[in-house]
């Protein structure tokens, strides 16, 4: 009797579990948009009601998006469906990667469902209309993760879950916003790296979205299929936002995502100071930069935004920088921001920054891509290629440049930021990009940024051998193999990369995994050479050197 008491225990904790964690899609009074049809006029081109898809030949996607919030997804899913079960098999590709255990990704995949099982709470009723609307056309083979409606909306959340898989270094952006005197024309420039790395496939399908939404202001922004929430984008009052995560606890349950809000400062606001007070107004569950230009302020500031509080960081010059920390008076005492300024790669970062900016001003567009690709540590000095501490770490999922006064914005093509910087006019196409048909040219052909020379150079050809060599020397260690042709494969290895500290570690990891603790010893010394980006990095390494001494004093 006992035992089925307990199985009924258990199975009613299950059920409530189960009903717990279900999030119901929100009601839709006119479906009319379920019936629309996709129309493909041309390999490259295709048309559902009032919106359209089209890809130029760099790779970009280009979406125009018009109509009520369900409207805006169902045509958005009908147009981008191939590119949302692109985006979800590689966003589910690489965390399988990072957790290959399957008990753990099952664990995983309750513990988000049961941290978010209040997230519609925090989410606008048009927000999540419109989720619900592109969720309409998600693919049902990953019905093993949940409903297609819950599994859209939860992934709105991952640039925040990010904050707390910060070891992965996933997030680790730099932004940057000048005027006045700081540019060549006084007019205001906005630049940006988003460097949120979910593996190459995810970065692949960038997509360009420009949106007239029923309500509040059209609006331009870099996002990928199946995403409604905006990380890069600018408003037709050439209002611009771009988030940049900062150090957070980890949150206890769900609220408002980033991206959310950044969506809604988008659509809604026209000035700094109503960006502040629809952040005001919003409950995140992660600290986050978000760094606002403004054509009607004619200047730029950051929002600082905690779980507990905000902060308005105005500007006392003509520029203001931003990487991955706060710098108000609010948050001066912090202990996780002390903690973040100490520990990470960020004020590093923003130092640097500040010797771009020094060097450059007056800045021109083009001296802005050049910041933003630029790949030295301080001082010029080479810091190795791929190194957290660079402005350019060689992950870039976009990288951006904003004249909001202009209502010009560049955004970068692949690889990273190194590609062609294409440029669009919001003037032009929220004028005629509507009602235009297919074949119409909406890059500013003339206004574009030629690719980074670093492209044709034998470091470009290096770098990529260094990444395909230290997925090798990666899997190798995790399988406890040797290497082929193992002293030609270090020496090529070392020589892809040597002033990172990576390649060293690395190095230093296989022959330890191997037991030869001398020679490891060694490069884990050549590794602290270099310039280590985070504190918990630098130690672990010094950890294992004295692991090697000890394993050495015992033979």
């Amino acid at each position: 009797m006992a035992v089925f008491i307990l199985a009924a225990i258990i199975l009613s904790l299950w059920a409530w579990f189960r009903i717990s964690i279900n999030i119901n899609p929100p009601r839709i009074k006119d479906r009319s948009a379920d019936t629309l049809q996709v129309s493909r006029l041309t390999s490259s081109f295709s048309r559902c009601g009032q919106s359209w898809l089209s890809k130029d030949t760099s790779g970009l996607w280009l979406m125009y998006l018009r109509g009520s919030p369900y409207e805006l997804g169902v045509t958005n899913g009908k147009l981008a469906r191939s590119l949302i079960y692109e985006q979800e098999k590689a966003f589910v590709g690489q965390i399988r990667k990072m957790i290959p255990s399957e008990f753990y990704l099952h664990f995983l995949k309750y513990f988000i469902y049961w941290f978010n099982r209040d997230l519609d709470k925090y989410v606008p009723l048009e927000y999540k209309q419109e989720i619900y609307g592109v969720s309409r056309s998600a693919s049902k083979d990953f019905a093993f993760i949940g409903s297609s409606y819950q599994r859209m909306l939860n992934y709105h959340s991952a640039h925040d879950i990010g904050h707390a898989m910060e070891q992965l270094s996933l997030v680790g952006c730099t932004s940057f916003g000048a005027w006045g005197r700081s540019t060549e024309d006084s007019g205001l420039i906005i630049g940006r790296n988003f460097d949120f790395y979910m593996g190459d496939e995810f970065a692949r399908n960038k997509l360009i979205c420009f949106v007239q939404p029923d309500s509040g202001h059209a609006f331009m922004m870099v996002t990928w299929g199946g995403m409604t929430g905006a990380v890069s984008g600018m408003n037709d009052e050439g209002l611009t936002i771009t988030i940049n995560a900062a150090r957070s606890g980890i949150p206890w349950s769900a609220r408002t995502p980033v991206s959310i809000l950044a969506k809604e400062i988008l659509q809604y606001a026209t000035t700094i100071y109503e960006a502040y007070a629809i952040a005001q107004k919003r409950h995140t569950f992660v600290s986050e930069s978000l760094l606002i230009g403004s054509a009607n302020d004619a200047h730029a500031a950051i929002i600082e935004k905690s779980p507990y509080k905000i902060a308005l960081l105005q500007p006392r010059g003509t520029f203001v920088l931003c990487a991955n920390h706060f710098q108000s008076a609010e948050f001066a005492r912090d202990p996780l921001n002390r903690e973040n300024i100490r520990d990470n790669a960020s004020l590093y970062r923003l130092t640097r920054l500040q010797e771009d900016i020094a060097g450059k001003v007056p800045l021109t567009v083009g001296k802005a891509a050049w910041i933003l690709r630029d790949q030295a540590g301080l001082k010029g000095r080479d810091i190795g290629m791929g190194n957290e501490k660079a402005m350019n770490q060689l992950i870039a999922h976009h990288s951006i440049i904003f004249k909001p006064s202009e209502r010009l914005v560049w955004v970068s093509t692949g690889p990273w930021q190194l590609g062609e910087y294409k440029c669009f006019d919001l003037k032009k196409i929220f004028h005629t990009f509507a009602v235009s048909g297919q074949g119409v040219e909406i890059v500013e052909k003339t206004k574009a940024i030629p690719p980074d020379i670093f492209l044709e150079s034998a470091g470009y050809k290096a770098f990529l051998e260094f990444r395909g060599m230290r997925r090798i020397v990666q899997a190798c260690i995790n399988d406890g193999r040797k290497l082929p042709g193992e002293s030609s494969f270090i020496l090529s290895f070392i020589h892809s990369n040597p002033k990172f500290y990576e390649t060293w570690f690395l190095t230093a990891e296989y022959y330890y995994m191997l037991g030869k603790h001398s020679m490891a010893s060694s490069y884990y010394y050549r590794a602290l050479k270099c310039e280590v980006p985070r504190r918990q990095e630098k130690q672990r390494i010094i950890r294992r050197i004295a692991e090697c001494k000890a394993r050495l004093q015992q033979h």
